[in-house]
């Protein structure tokens, strides 16, 4: 069978037919299949087979054979070998993973290249070195002088359901921490993209991980529901919609099982009347608030403006969402690529029909991007609405921003905190530390100053419904491990 990297060459269509469950590629139980579309096309390019009830099954099995048959006993410096091992290989494929997922999603390839080919080989080796320190056990003592030995284990068999946004970091926050612990894992990605898997299992097989210990099998809404309520899965880490999240959480909540949500946002990025809209202001609220496509649950989507400024910060958020270049995924130097399906831009779309109606005043963009096949919608900014419209309630997951004004800094933060979501925020001004006093005000699981940027190490999750624990961070790997206190009575 010819590996993920030579079907994708030169836009090949790839076609698979195999699962990768217990270390080997393994035909499905039924011949249902996704078709892979190029998004900024809207051509097929690819097809893979479709998991099923019987396909879970079989890697379920398998990765409670294989954490039972010796994974979850070994050490944690061999973990930790293992997947430095594992960062070589994938690093080897981070050009292959960067143009399969941007022809999936449409993510602009210049941003595949840095977060989906590259950023998959830090999160290894960062969690390889927690690995190469971690202590199994622990001794404490307490003030009456009674010992209790503290032990960790991993949970057993963690389940990851992985959004289509960006599929391979997002695969990478529930395989790092698990693989650091000794979990197992049955992975289910999303239709949409479905491709890359397949060479992260290449480059996970090319490093020796043992087989069962990382499973992959593509499925849909009802499969993926099956997986979570499946008996033998131990642990759920699960990233999508906020509504998806709440079935997941209510499933895990009736098997009294442990999830981590990392869920959906509504960020406000909070202009405060001293900032300096400038071009480095520019260059970082595009990527704070559009970054890949608008299509990322952190984004700054609610830009709040000082009424004293809101007409010029208007004209500065038009200036940035006009300037970006619109185009194929493909070209390196697109900045806004496509929706990542047909569905979604309609989606988005009616978002913007209904902002229109609603009375916001469309100041540029609002409606699909014109001369390009695909599923494009032009960089659109609203302005003229308050905090309680619908388009800046609700996650529209799209390029799309309201530009809301406020009175002072005391409204600016009751504003950011109104809201149903906690996830991402940015505060900018030319005061450091005015911006950083504002930020600890502001309800939110992360939030940047003068930018944002994910930091490798640092916590990331959400607050309110945008979900519950920590990735990206040494605190996720509690999420995998299970303590025990061993009393010493003598």
């Amino acid at each position: 069978m010819a590996t993920a990297s030579e079907q994708m060459t030169g836009g090949v269509a790839a076609e698979r037919e195999h699962f990768f469950i217990g270390g080997e590629w393994v035909s499905p139980s039924s011949d249902k299949t996704f078709d892979l579309v190029n998004a900024s096309t809207g051509q097929v390019f690819g097809r893979v087979p479709e998991g099923v009830e019987a396909d879970m099954d079989r890697a379920v099995a398998a990765a409670k054979a294989a954490f039972e048959g010796g994974w979850g006993q070994t050490s944690a410096r061999e973990r930790a070998e293992l997947m430095r091992k594992f960062a070589a290989a994938l690093e080897k494929r981070g050009g292959d993973l960067a143009s399969t997922v941007s022809r999936q999603n449409g993510m602009p390839v210049a941003l595949a290249q840095q977060f989906e080919g590259g950023f998959p080989v830090a999160m290894l080796q960062f969690y390889a070195a927690i690995a190469d320190e971690m202590q199994e056990e622990e001794e404490r003592k307490n003030a009456m002088g009674q010992r209790t030995l503290v032990r960790r284990t991993p949970v057993g068999v963690a389940a990851g359901i992985v959004p289509w946004n960006f599929p391979v970091v997002l695969s990478m926050t529930k395989i790092c921490p698990a693989l650091a612990a000794g979990c197992t894992l049955v992975l289910k990605p999303s239709p949409g993209t479905s491709l890359d898997w397949y060479i992260v299992a290449e480059a996970a097989q090319e490093a020796g991980i043992p087989a069962g210990v990382i499973n992959w099998v593509p499925g849909d809404r009802e499969a993926g529901a099956y997986l979570v309520s499946h008996p033998d899965i131990d642990k759920v880490a699960f990233t999508g919609s906020t509504a998806a999240g709440r079935k997941v959480a209510q499933a895990c909540g009736e098997r009294l099982r442990p999830c981590t949500l990392e869920l959906g946002g509504k960020s406000a990025g909070i202009i405060l009347d001293d900032a300096t809209l400038d071009e480095e202001m520019a260059q970082g609220i595009a990527f704070a608030s559009l970054l890949n496509n608008g299509q990322a649950c952190l984004a700054s989507t609610r830009i709040l403006a000082p009424k004293s400024r809101y007409d010029d910060v208007v004209e500065f958020m038009a200036g940035v969402a006009s300037s970006l270049k619109v185009g194929d995924s493909m070209d390196s130097s697109t900045q806004v690529g496509p929706m990542a399906s047909r569905e979604h831009r309609e989606r988005v779309l009616g978002f913007i029909e209904q902002g229109k109606k609603e009375g916001a005043r469309c100041v540029t963009g609002g409606g699909s991007a014109k001369d390009l096949d695909g599923w494009f919608v032009e960089p659109t900014i609203f302005a003229d609405l308050d905090n309680n419209a619908n388009i800046a309630r609700e996650e529209i997951f799209g390029p799309v921003l309201c530009v809301i004004p406020y009175e002072d800094e005391a409204e600016a933060i009751a504003m950011a905190n109104d809201s149903p979501y906690g996830l991402g925020g940015t505060v900018w001004s030319a005061d450091h530390e005015r911006a950083l006093n504002v930020a600890r005000q502001v309800q939110t699981g992360s939030i940047g100053v003068n930018g944002y940027s994910l930091h490798l190490g640092s916590p990331f999750g959400g607050v309110k419904a945008s979900g519950l624990g920590r990735e990206f961070s040494g605190e996720t790997l509690g999420h995998y491990q299970q303590l025990k206190s061993i009393y010493l009575m003598n």
